[in-house]
Parts: structure tokens; C-alpha cells; sequence
């Protein structure tokens, strides 16, 4: 591909990556949205997910020998998802060096959660074609090192709001209630604000994401995190 990007922003990238192309024309084709140009990242996508879910797996695997098959599947669901890669695309500043079509720009489509997760699974068989699958997978660990090492296992790949619902249930608390407060960008950008109010404890956390999914997420994880330390198990809520 005969398309530049600044030197400054790719090096970057590659440095927060912990891998240096020696053909820098495919992680350009990996940054290149099919709105863009026809030499896009679609079929990169296709092998960076299976890397991805791969390495992923493997981490796991070896990170928690004592899990079965399906504490293993649901912990990799909960970090192979849509939202985790749109995160580790932000930290990476990827909307920066996305090359998208004139419509997808204006539509804010280099902050869109799929585009952005799309484009890191592509970024993985870039670097395996580049290198090879060891590379790739090298790459993928070094995004996902942190994620793992800090895993609740006692929720085992819950999401947050399963996990807050039944951490009330053990305490014999009212579930939460979640309220939209803010909705705000066109369609294609919209960002969600969302409540989650624990009633009786007098307490409301707050969450903002892309999707209103996201946004409550975000709202009972730091519920989630108040409970927890405010009310261990064992001990009643008027202590």
C-alpha cells in the first residue's frame, strides 16, 4: 500500500505494541477500514481473532491450572469481547492513526467500539505475517498481562452486573437500579450515562461508555467495589 502515515504516530503505536514491523505496509493495511480502501484490515481481522483467542486462552490456562473447561470459557468471554479490545484500542490511541472513508470521519466512526476492536484483532495477524505466530502472540501478552494478573477469581468472567447482584443477594440486600442520566453525541457516537443506585445504602455510582451496556457495567463495578468494602460477608450492614 502506497498510504502514509506520520512516522512519529506509527512508531509510537509500535512501541506501546513491544513490536517493531520490518514491513510497515501491513500494520498501515491493518489501521485501513474497508470504508477507506478495498486493501483493508477485514481479512486480517479473521486470523487476529483466532490468534487472539488462542493466546488468550493459554494465559489463562496456565495462569489458573485449578479451573475446568468452563470457568476457563467464561473467564476468556469476559476478555475477548467487543468493549476489552475498544479499551486496549483507546490506551493504544488507535482512533489516531485509523485510516477511515470521509463518511466514517464525520460520523465519528475512530471512537466506534467495533472499528476499534476490529482493528487491534487485525493489528495481531499483521504482526504474524510480519514475523511470525509466536510474535503475534508475544504482542497479544503483553496487552493482556495486566488484565489477567488482576482477575477476581471469585467472580470467574462474571460481568460486573451478575457479579453486583449476587454479592447483594449474599448480604440480603435490595438489587440495584440503573438510570440512564445522560445521552449524548449523534448516532453513530453516542455516549451513554448511567446510575446505578443502591437504594437502602444511600449510595449511586456512575458509569459512562459507547453503548448503554457498557455504561452499567462500568456503574456496578465501582458498586461493586464499595459493597465489597464496606460490607464483607459475615458481617450485617448496620455494623
Amino acid at each position: 500500500m502506497s498510504i502514509k502515515l506520520p512516522n512519529h504516530l506509527l512508531t509510537q503505536l509500535q512501541k506501546q505494541l513491544g513490536y517493531r514491523f520490518v514491513q510497515p505496509t501491513i500494520l498501515i493495511q491493518a489501521l485501513t477500514h474497508r470504508s477507506y480502501s478495498a486493501q483493508n484490515n477485514e481479512r486480517l481481522e479473521f486470523i487476529g481473532d483466532s490468534i487472539l483467542n488462542y493466546s488468550v486462552a493459554k494465559m489463562l490456562f496456565d495462569a489458573f491450572p485449578s479451573l475446568s473447561e468452563g470457568e476457563l470459557s467464561r473467564l476468556r468471554s469476559s476478555l475477548v469481547n467487543q468493549d476489552t479490545l475498544a479499551q486496549i484500542a483507546m490506551g493504544l490511541k488507535l482512533g489516531d492513526v485509523l485510516l477511515l472513508g470521509e463518511g466514517e470521519l464525520k460520523s465519528g466512526g475512530f471512537r466506534r467500539p467495533s472499528i476499534l476492536a476490529d482493528a487491534v484483532e487485525a493489528i495481531f495477524a499483521a504482526v504474524s505475517f510480519d514475523s511470525d505466530f509466536l510474535k503475534a502472540e508475544q504482542v497479544v501478552r503483553h496487552l493482556f498481562c495486566e488484565r489477567i494478573k488482576n482477575i477476581d477469581i471469585r467472580h470467574q468472567g462474571k460481568d460486573d452486573k451478575t457479579s453486583l447482584q449476587e454479592a447483594l443477594q449474599a448480604r440480603k440486600l435490595a438489587l440495584p437500579k440503573y438510570r440512564i442520566l445522560a445521552q449524548k453525541g449523534e448516532a453513530h457516537e453516542q455516549i451513554f450515562v448511567v446510575e446505578c443506585d443502591l437504594g437502602e445504602l444511600a449510595f449511586i455510582s456512575k458509569g459512562e461508555g459507547s453503548s448503554r451496556r457498557q455504561a452499567e457495567q462500568l456503574a456496578a463495578k465501582d458498586a461493586l467495589i464499595y459493597i465489597e468494602q464496606n460490607f464483607p460477608l459475615g458481617k450485617k450492614k448496620n455494623e
